[in-house]
């Protein structure tokens, strides 16, 4: 009888999160937000500012309590001593070295000294500040306050890191610094979370991508799974004066969505760019709608998110 082979089975997922639910007082703040995280995998938690993304992150380490859902993680509970946080406001000590500051946050997951002396240069060298251990943290950047912050975070072990908006207010180099820590994290096995309200970022660095708006997740999938929710690969984007007559533009030949994505700004989204945006500009002229600005390009996590809330993402 002949070997029968059976596919691979997906690992276990290290988090699992089912139907999370936080109120404050009338305002539901994350309503039936359920996610799953398996080792190695950076999940991006996407949406606009105010669209609980830091309150379900304080749900899944433990500092919130969630009103509703289940939280698991493989192999054992949830605790503190498996997770790392980055908060989204800088937490360090500002007159204490940097490897002072990161010896304290291990010191209060309570390891040891000897663990200490092997852990706090390791994890300075992966965030690029080993050559500023004893600089004390006042003297840092912003973008090296925020590199200190994941040291802290990382200098247990953790096998799951959450990081909540960790480039906010950085330069380009200490975004991009952050960037290849994270890759080199994730390659290394570590499962991470990262929130941002910018899709260049989850474009860049997410395998899957969860987009939450007004507390509920709207889509959940990799990138090329979520552009399938567009109606065409290709997009305009109008600044326009006048009142265009939206309608007309949708029956326009290639021209398969048409938003206003705020007053003044029209997106579109086409089959192909030459062909369309002429007819398009020339239905705008008809109807004595002046074009201010254009931009092309194809479609984006903001599109997804418009084309999903009918808003955009920063809005």
């Amino acid at each position: 009888m002949p070997e029968i082979s059976h596919p691979p089975q997906a690992p276990e997922p290290l988090l699992s999160a089912q139907d999370l639910r936080k109120a404050y007082g009338e305002r539901q703040a994350v309503d039936s937000v359920s996610l799953q995280l398996r080792a190695g995998e950076l999940l991006a938690l996407l949406g606009p500012n105010g669209a609980g993304k830091s309150t379900t992150l304080s749900m899944l380490c433990g500092l919130l309590k969630p009103d509703a859902g289940q939280l698991a993680m493989a192999g054992g509970g949830v605790s503190a001593q498996r997770i790392g946080l980055v908060p989204q406001e800088i937490a360090l000590f500002e007159e204490l070295s940097a490897a002072r500051n990161v010896a304290l946050f291990g010191a209060l997951y309570g390891l040891t000294r000897a663990q200490l002396h092997e852990r706090v240069p390791r994890v300075l060298a992966q965030v690029g500040l080993a050559e500023r251990a004893q600089d004390r943290a006042a003297t840092f950047s912003g973008g090296m306050k925020r590199r200190l912050n994941i040291a802290c975070a990382l200098v247990h072990a953790p096998e799951l890191l959450l990081l909540d908006e960790p480039t906010a207010g950085v330069d380009p180099h200490s975004r991009n610094a952050i960037f290849d820590t994270l890759e080199a994290l994730k390659r290394d096995g570590m499962a991470l979370i990262y929130t941002t309200h910018y899709m260049e970022e989850a474009e860049r660095l997410a395998d899957r991508i969860v987009i939450v708006d007004h507390g509920r997740v709207v889509a959940d999938g990799t990138l090329a799974g979520l552009l399938q929710h567009l109606p065409a690969a290709q997009r305009l984007r109008l600044d326009v004066a006048g009142a265009p007559d939206l309608d007309a533009l949708r029956g326009l030949p290639g021209v398969r969505s048409v938003a206003l994505a705020r007053p003044g700004r029209l997106e579109l989204g086409v089959d192909e760019l030459a062909g369309a945006a002429q007819r398009v500009l020339q239905a705008l002229a008809a109807q004595g709608v002046r074009v201010e600005q254009i931009d092309s390009g194809r479609a984006t996590l903001e599109d997804v998110f418009l084309h999903l809330t009918g808003r955009a993402l920063r809005d």
